[in-house]
């Protein structure tokens, strides 16, 4: 039992957080929740021992092993993948080490009656014990499936880290947190850089295998299939829910209905004891009911509302030029990157109004395609647009193309057309651009922000073939709800690049699974796809028990 007492975080002037308690059971899945800027990460960092609070403390049992992946890592570069992972078991290796060094000293010495001697049989006998008492591990097997589970191939495991992106260095360093099999796991927004399979993969292993998870994340789907408990941080307090986060926002909804009806109540009492003390202050015979009345109002607590509940804002985009009636037509595309085949022979016709899903493992060639539709790289085979048609696309890397030299209000206002150029402010809002970031310049933000400015951009142009790649990372769950409901009224042409399966459900009806070289069709929702590939899983594992 991990346990959070009476933790106050101040900084600034600012209070983050103030004298908040809760208690951290083994099994125990918890989603960290609230807003951004509410001091989820904070709590993260500070049960990880990395920051340091102005109050209060944590406290675990001595033995106790805390794990912690943040959003952002720092590998090393001078190790293999396979290296790097097996750091887990670091301090047994050097458990081990430190064994033999001692045996050969013992070997070599003659003093044996020396009371020196007797320390030196007394270390070896101790630390002998605590080694022996691991259980037997079989270190490169237990490396190598955690590897294949996340999503790396055996040719991956001598590639030296350098060679990766910062999604799979992420990757290799949470690989070295559930290889040390810790008693609570932080998990800060693990799912933002892996595709379907390896975040199906870690759900089932923090389910089946981890012992308590605390992990914010703004995959919906993957936060519910695993929790059991949702903490909301919020105003600098905690609301503590012993239920998965869909039953966590009924409750919150409740928990906010009251809080407004209390809070009405309390503003009628306080304006009907303000006229009495304003009719009756000058009257001698009621001095002592207008002073006790004044007391009163002076002590009162004021009732506060957690949140301003945004989640009415809907967006539309504009209506859609009427655009062919096939506004893609692929046929036998091959891409290669030198001797590397990404796929070969891809064909695909999308009619006017369908909204496809592209999904499969990471480097299997989803963003490749896209860029090929889009003429930014080249490659073999024959792209036909249909006529009229108008593309708004959306990638990884469309923070970069803004202009650095303008607000973040200039941005928006520069391309919003019409009536929606009066909501410009509810829009940022809703994207938690509000007050004072309006006015920043976009040199100035974040990665993340510039992220969500580029999408609500995208949200205002007049367009019939929409190409989002990964268009979520960096939305919180609200936010996400805001542009999913947006995506769902749109009348033109969808394809969507995503491993979000929360996000794709329910908007789009066919699927391009990309794997193998290859780029297979799919016909039906998400749902209906995974479970196919999980029954498809199963006869293959089958298949392979009986050779």
């Amino acid at each position: 039992m991990i346990s959070v007492d009476g933790l106050t975080v101040e900084f600034g002037g600012t209070t983050l957080f103030k004298d908040i308690s809760f208690v951290i059971n083994d099994k125990d899945r918890i989603a960290l929740m609230g807003k951004n800027g509410a001091g989820k990460s904070t709590l993260l960092k500070i049960i990880a021992g990395v920051r340091t609070t102005s109050s209060g403390k944590i406290s675990a049992p001595k033995d106790a092993v805390i794990a912690y992946l943040p959003q952002h890592l720092m590998t090393e570069d001078n190790r293999t993948v396979f290296e790097e992972a097996a750091q887990a078991f670091s301090k047994i290796f050097e458990m081990e080490r430190e064994i033999e060094a001692l045996n050969l000293e013992m070997s070599t010495r003659t003093d044996y009656e020396s009371e020196s001697y007797y320390e030196l049989i007394g270390q070896v006998s101790t630390l002998s014990e605590k080694f022996y008492a691991i259980d037997e591990i079989n270190y490169d097997a237990e490396v190598e499936k955690i590897l294949l589970g996340l999503g790396f191939q055996r040719e991956d495991f001598t590639r030296p880290t350098s060679e990766f992106s910062g999604g799979w260095r992420m990757r290799i360093e949470l690989a070295k947190i559930l290889l040390q099999k810790p008693d609570l796991i932080l998990l800060d927004e693990p799912t933002n850089h892996m595709d379907i399979e390896s975040i199906q993969w870690l759900e089932e292993f923090l389910i089946n295998s981890a012992k308590a998870v605390i992990l914010i994340s703004h995959d919906r789907a993957f936060v519910d299939n695993i929790t059991t408990r949702t903490i909301e941080v919020t105003m600098g307090r905690i609301y503590d829910y012993k239920v998965n986060y869909s039953l966590y926002l009924t409750l919150r909804q409740e928990r906010r209905e009251q809080q407004m009806k209390q809070f009405e109540e309390q503003r009628r009492m306080i304006a009907d004891n303000q006229d009495f003390i304003d009719r009756f202050k000058g009257t001698y015979s009621k001095t002592n009911q207008v002073q006790s009345r004044v007391k009163m109002l002076e002590k009162l607590t004021l009732v506060e509302i957690d949140e301003e509940d945004n989640s009415a804002l809907r967006l539309k985009f504009p209506p859609s030029p009427r655009s062919g009636n096939y506004p893609v037509v692929l046929e036998g595309m091959t891409k290669r990157y030198d001797e590397h085949l990404v796929f070969a022979n891809a064909s695909l016709t999308i009619q006017r109004g369908e909204r496809v899903a592209f999904v499969g493992k990471n480097g299997e060639g989803k963003s490749t395609l896209v860029k090929g539709l889009m003429g930014e790289i080249e490659y073999d085979g024959t792209l036909t647009l249909g006529h009229n048609t108008l593309i708004g696309y959306f990638a990884q890397n469309q923070a970069s193309l803004l202009d650095e030299e303008v607000t973040v209000f200039q941005t928006i206002d520069d391309v919003a057309k019409g009536d929606i150029r009066t909501k410009i402010r509810d829009i940022l809002g809703a994207f938690m651009f509000g007050g004072d970031n309006m006015t920043k310049k976009v040199k100035v933000l974040s990665g993340g922000e510039r992220t969500r400015l580029a999408m609500i951009k995208l949200l205002l142009e007049p367009v019939n073939l929409l190409i989002l790649d990964e268009p979520t990372n960096h939305l919180d769950m609200k936010t996400k709800d805001i542009l999913k409901s947006a995506l769902m009224d749109f009348d033109g042409t969808l394809i969507l690049v995503s491993h979000d399966r929360d996000f794709l459900s329910g908007l789009v009806t066919k699927v391009f699974e990309f794997g193998n070289q290859q780029v297979k069709e799919h016909l039906g929702d998400i749902h209906s796809f995974l479970q196919k590939k999980k029954m498809d899983n199963l006869r293959e594992l089958e298949r392979n028990l009986q050779r």
